[in-house]
C-alpha cells in the first residue's frame, strides 16, 4: 500500500478503535448495577411499581443491595433463618414484602423499622416462627400473614395477634403447634382465645406461684423460730438441772445469772 494511503487511513483506524473502546466502557457501566445483585435476583416493573424479585434464590440472609426505590420485594422460597434489626431500613417506599416459605425462626425488635408509613402487606407464612414479641411489629400498619408456622399458643402470641392486623383469610392458618394446655394443640388460635384469655391464665398462674413461694418462706421462718425457742428452752432446762447439783450459795448466784440470760 502506498505511504500516502497508510497515512490517511491511520486516523480513521484510530478513530474506530477509540469508538469501540468507548462503546465497551458504556456497556460496562450499564451492566455494573445488574452484576451487583445477588444471583437469582433481578429488578422489574409490574403495574407501574418497581419490583425486586429474589424468589427461590437460595438466599440465607436479606440482600444488602436492594434498590432503595423498590415498591414490591419478593424474598419468598429461600433459606433466610432470621430477620435482624433494621433489615429493611433503606427501603422507605416499600409497599409489599413477601418473606413466605423461608426458615425464619426469629424476628428481632426493630426488624421492620422504617416501613411503618408505607408498607401495607407483609407475608411471613410458612416459616418456623414459634414465638415473636409484639414489639417486633411496633407501629406497623401492614396486613400481616402469620399462617402455617409452628406457634406456641401463649400470652405472647395473644398479645401479638391483637397488636397486628391480620391479612384477610389468614387467621385460620394460625394453629397451636404447642401449648401449656394440651387441649389447645391442633386448634386454631383465634378459637382458643375466644374461649380463654391466655394472659389472664398466665397472670393467675404467676400469682399462685408467688403465693406458694411466699408461704414456703414464711413456713421456713416459723420453723426456724420454733426450733430456736425450743433449743433455748432445752439449754436453759439443762443448765438449771446442773445448777441444782451445785452447792446452795454458788447455785443462787448461777441461777440469777441464768434467769437474766434467758429473759
Amino acid at each position: 500500500m502506498p505511504t500516502a494511503e497508510r497515512v490517511l487511513l491511520r486516523p480513521v483506524t484510530m478513530g474506530l478503535l477509540l469508538q469501540s473502546l468507548l462503546l465497551l466502557l458504556l456497556l460496562g457501566c450499564c451492566l455494573c448495577p445488574a452484576t451487583a445483585f445477588p444471583k437469582g435476583c433481578y429488578p422489574s416493573e409490574e403495574e407501574g411499581l418497581k419490583t425486586f424479585r429474589c424468589s427461590n434464590a437460595q438466599l440465607t440472609e436479606v440482600p444488602k443491595d436492594i434498590p432503595n426505590d423498590t415498591n414490591k420485594l419478593y424474598l419468598d422460597s429461600n433459606r433466610i433463618p432470621f430477620l435482624p434489626r433494621d433489615a429493611f431500613r433503606d427501603l422507605p417506599l416499600l409497599l409489599e414484602l413477601d418473606l413466605s416459605h423461608n426458615a425464619i425462626a426469629s424476628v428481632e425488635s426493630g426488624a421492620f423499622r422504617g416501613l411503618a408509613e408505607h408498607l401495607h402487606s407483609l407475608d411471613l407464612s410458612s416459616n418456623r416462627l414459634v414465638s415473636v414479641s409484639k414489639d417486633a411489629f411496633s407501629n406497623l400498619k401492614a396486613k400481616v400473614n402469620l399462617s402455617n408456622n409452628p406457634w406456641l399458643c401463649d400470652c405472647r402470641l395473644q398479645e401479638l395477634v391483637r397488636t397486628v392486623e391480620l391479612a384477610a383469610g389468614s387467621s385460620g392458618g394460625i394453629v397451636c403447634d404447642s401449648s401449656a394446655q394440651e387441649e389447645h394443640v391442633g386448634k386454631a388460635f383465634l378459637q382458643v382465645i375466644a374461649d380463654t384469655d391466655l394472659c389472664n391464665v398466665y397472670k393467675k398462674t404467676t400469682d399462685i406461684a408467688m403465693l406458694v413461694t411466699m408461704f414456703g418462706w414464711f413456713a421456713m421462718v416459723i420453723s426456724y423460730l420454733v426450733y430456736y425457742v425450743r433449743q433455748n428452752q432445752e439449754d436453759a432446762r439443762r443448765h438449771l438441772e446442773y445448777l441444782k447439783s451445785l452447792p446452795s450459795k454458788q447455785r443462787r448466784s448461777e441461777e440469777s445469772s441464768t434467769i437474766s440470760t434467758v429473759v
